[in-house]
């Protein structure tokens, strides 16, 4: 097959990708789930556990040792047949927390300790970054199989630029969709349906592989069977120790790799899907294994002495002359390791970001760190660390130069990331598990892998020289790194298996003992370890009542979410305390609730430390620890129901007494009110009458009689205005108002509401900004009264805003069924104390005797917003008066008009 073709096929393939990602996208933005929220697609993307090592390397494994490859399988699928009630407590609790990796799962378990975080993260970097350079082997290899002349001269010549192209072509295809938004929680539903479709191909590629090989190479089922059991290979022997070992590794893995937990924990859409999964995935092993034994034997019967066992599911078709299953069988590993490659740089790109990036970033700039547009920094190094870690993993390879040591890294790697288990499963199993445990137990677990099987595995003299091979660490004799504590003969895998996991074991468990854990700990401990127990999730995370403000915490949150994201939850949470608005009551539920929701775009520990660093604290110190030292943990949760009940008491104090203040002013303002509104009225009605009577006098000259009358037509108009106020506010309230329904532009009303609110200090310069394209909606409505609302906005702006150079930014936005407009000015905005009055009858911010200034237009927008079906609301935290009009597409539902720009 020409070599071109493969290439050109390649290209093709990853396109497809891309068009495939790109729609899911699409859909996803638009709400239309369908599909991308089966369970089949759910289950195919877990299918990321067959990498290239499984694909390719299963066969090379079954020709090397017989049937032992098969432990790879078997205990992923122990853990989803017997144990899926791990996992899905393991799901459980990474939507409750918003966790948004495996390091951020553990480190917001263990009092949101970013040390754990970043101890997590350093690990899975060290045991993915040469996995990631074995994929990148592997891709490498099948282009050389079909670059080569024979079967056996498998060597591309040019691997370093080969490898060099994929790894760029990845890192373009995982920063395109998996660094599109920014909370973990909305799901990459792109990468998803990709990873999905891979799965497909590789399946099928296998099979289809297989099937010839058996039926057309092996004489069928039944011959293929009399030939596997006439082979007498010595490294077939099954070994009970390497297999039991194997398939606790293999267990652990699945539930401890960053790629594995990306996609079963943090793209989980719906709880359920893990219980069709128990069942769906292990099928989906079974069928990728049913070949690969046969596979091996025919391949090691026809193919030449010296061929890579590992390629011979292409060397086999090729050598047959089926170019186009060869070609399939290419695809199907390759979609195995950029699979693989794709999920993982993604989840590490997100420990890297969250555990090292942001934290240093705030520790550098401890004044500042939340002040600015957190988002785009925050994806820009996500976007650099998924560069980094595809990085790392070319460096690797050029280092190795693709030497036998990246053959068994595979098991390697798996050994590495099991080094977080005893931390992960003692955090949502036991109560008593400390961040001291969790630390001590994880460092020395993974400094006994590195000494007995990360570090050897380059060869003696390589890293660690022959000397410490034969003598021992310092000429210590029971520290040989393949013969810890005199244990000679093991296998080295399980060496280093059985003793780094015993190390971490013991220690995570003496560590845990032998230390108290602080509030923070016990707290989450709780939450963890009762995932299930719905009346343990009560909102409470330690947050009191603090220093913070709404507005700041509000501030905060734009810059992380955006600002729609922000004013939406805010809004959600106010309504939830029975208020109004967009500053909710600083309570616990709603502090732990905005924290979840920082998590799942910084992770846990970071959005812990903004909130602390917010309310100008630590989050707990050594007095806290020694205030709760001689609690149980059934007191404190008992006093915890108790404080939780105090709160929601205090709270309706609160309200009860905001309410009463707001009722106080009111009155305030109606007296005064109905002093102004007498005023309004005598002056001009005074000024009628007395002009009126100068007039009957006669005798006037000309000049005069037409200055008096000037002076009694401008009275008039404005005792007219203010009655039309009076009387407009009175229809409103009474329900009495009829509605002018029509087609409506909202460019044009904006238009005429600017050109009547100019007469509003015609003299001062006032600089409106637009975008007239997003104005150029149709709305169903009554035009009339919209204007009135847009003329008293404005009309406001022009006379209230107090800066040197006032602006007023008048931005359009349609999302769902309603259009929303926002006045915003630059002025010093509306005090605090006032936001909560401007909306009443009688209130005033000013004491300017102006007609019509009788505190009644805001009134009046808030009555005609009401019977259009919208809403009017004051935003606070935009450094101004901003005022938000919220006014369905159509009255009573139905989709509005976009018109060409």
């Amino acid at each position: 097959m020409p070599f071109n073709l493969l290439v050109l096929a390649c290209v093709a393939y990853v396109a497809l990708l891309f068009l495939v990602a790109f729609a899911a996208e699409r859909r996803a933005a638009v709400g239309k789930m369908g599909f991308l929220r089966s369970p089949v697609v759910y289950t195919l993307s877990l299918s990321i556990y067959c990498t290239a090592w499984t694909f390719y390397g299963a066969v090379g494994y079954a020709a090397r040792s017989g049937l032992e490859f098969l432990t790879i399988y078997m205990g992923p699928t122990l853990v989803f047949v017997g144990w899926w009630w791990i996992l899905r407590k393991l799901v459980r609790i990474g939507r409750q927390q918003r966790v948004t990796s495996i390091a951020d799962l553990i480190s917001s378990r263990y009092g949101k300790s970013n040390t754990l975080g970043v101890l997590v993260t350093l690990i899975a970097v060290l045991a993915a970054t040469p996995y990631i350079a074995l994929q990148l082997q592997s891709v490498t290899l099948s282009f050389g199989v079909f670059a080569s002349e024979t079967p056996e001269n498998w060597a591309l010549p040019n691997h370093d630029a080969t490898v060099f192209w994929v790894a760029a072509g990845l890192a373009l295809f995982t920063i395109v969709f998996g660094t599109r938004n920014l909370d973990a929680k909305e799901q990459h539903h792109g990468i998803v349906i990709a990873i999905a479709v891979e799965a497909v191909v590789k399946l099928v590629a296998l099979l289809a592989v297989g099937i010839f090989v058996v039926w057309g190479l092996g004489g069928g089922a039944m011959a293929m069977i009399d030939r596997i059991e006439n082979i007498a290979n010595p490294a077939w022997e099954l070994r009970p120790s390497r297999w039991a070992g194997l398939i606790f590794l293999s267990a652990a893995a699945v539930i401890s790799l960053p790629r594995m937990f990306q996609v079963m924990v943090v793209e989980n859409i719906d709880e359920g899907d893990l219980a069709r999964a128990s069942w769906a995935f292990p099928l989906y092993l079974f069928l990728m294994n049913i070949f690969i034994l046969p596979i091996a034997v025919v391949g090691l019967d026809l193919m030449p002495k010296g061929a890579n066992p590992d390629m011979l599911v292409l060397t086999l078709p090729l050598s047959q002359g089926q170019g186009g299953l060869a070609m399939l069988a290419f695809l199907g590993g390759f979609s195995s390791a950029t699979s693989m490659v794709i999920v993982e740089t993604i989840a590490l790109a997100t420990m890297v970001s969250n555990h090292i990036v942001m934290p240093v970033w705030l520790r550098l700039r401890p004044a500042t760190a939340i002040s600015g547009d957190l988002r785009v920094g925050i994806l820009l190094s996500r976007r650099l660390s998924i560069m980094a870690v595809l990085a790392l993993g070319v460096g690797y390879f050029r280092l190795s130069g693709g030497s036998n040591a990246l053959a068994a890294i595979g098991l390697i790697a798996f050994a590495g990331m099991a080094q977080v288990l005893p931390a992960l499963l003692g955090g949502i199993f036991w109560r008593g598990g400390t961040k001291l445990g969790a630390g001590l137990g994880m460092s020395i677990g993974v400094v006994v892998w590195a000494f007995t099987l990360f570090l050897p595995s380059f060869g003696e003299g390589a890293v660690l020289s022959a000397q410490i091979f034969r003598e021992g660490l310092f000429g210590w004799h029971w520290l040989r790194p393949q013969a810890l504590f005199g244990t000679d003969g093991m296998d080295p895998l399980i060496h280093a298996l059985f003793w780094s996991f015993c190390l971490n074991t013991a220690a995570y468990a003496l560590g845990s003992m032998l230390s108290f854990p602080d509030p923070v700990e016990r707290v989450q401990g709780a939450s963890f370890v009762n995932a299930f127990d719905d009346e343990q999730q009560a909102e409470r995370l330690g947050w009191s009542q603090g220093q913070a403000e709404p507005e700041a915490l509000l501030n905060m949150a734009q810059r992380i979410l955006g600002d729609e994201a922000a004013l939406s939850f805010f809004e959600t949470e106010t309504a939830g305390q029975g208020k109004v608005g967009y500053l909710p009551d600083l309570t616990p539920a709603f502090l732990a609730s905005l924290e979840r929701r920082f998590a799942g775009s910084v992770g846990a520990a970071t959005a812990h430390a903004m909130i602390s660093q917010l309310f100008g604290r630590a989050t707990v110190t050594v007095e806290d620890l020694m205030a709760v030292a001689n609690e149980t943990a059934q007191i404190m949760e008992y006093s915890a129901r108790l404080e939780s009940q105090q709160s929601e008491l205090s709270r309706t104090a609160r309200q009860l007494r905001d309410v009463n203040e707001k009722l106080t002013q009111i009155s305030a303002q109606k007296d005064a009110f109905l002093s102004q509104i007498s005023h309004e009225l005598r002056t001009p009605m005074t000024s009628i009458r007395a002009f009126s009577e100068i007039l009957t006098e006669g005798d006037l000259p000309a000049q005069r009689v037409a200055d008096y009358g000037q002076i009694i037509h401008t009275e008039a108009r404005r005792l007219t205005r203010l009655l039309d106020d009076l009387l407009d506010i009175s229809v409103l309230e009474n329900g009495a108002v009829q509605l002018n329904l029509g087609m409506a532009n909202l460019s044009d009303m904006i238009e005429r509401a600017l050109a009547s609110a100019s007469q509003t200090r015609p003299e001062r310069r006032f600089e409106i900004r637009r975008d007239v394209a997003q104005e150029a909606i149709f709305l169903r409505t009554d035009g009339d009264r919209l204007v009135q609302v847009f003329i008293n906005l404005i009309s406001n702006a022009r006379k209230y805003c107090d800066a040197a150079e006032p602006v007023l930014r008048i931005a359009v936005r349609q999302k769902g069924g309603r259009v929303m407009i926002d006045f915003i000015d630059n002025g010093a905005g509306i005090p605090k104390q006032a936001q909560g009055l401007i909306f009443e009858k009688f209130a005033r911010l000013s004491d300017e005797s102006r007609a019509g200034g009788a505190g009644l237009g805001l009134a009046i927008c808030r009555e005609i917003m009401a019977k259009l079906g919208g809403t009017v609301a004051y935003l606070p935290g935009q450094k101004g008066a901003a005022f938000r009009v919220s006014v369905p597409l159509r009255i009573g539902g139905g989709v509005g008009i976009k018109l060409p720009a």
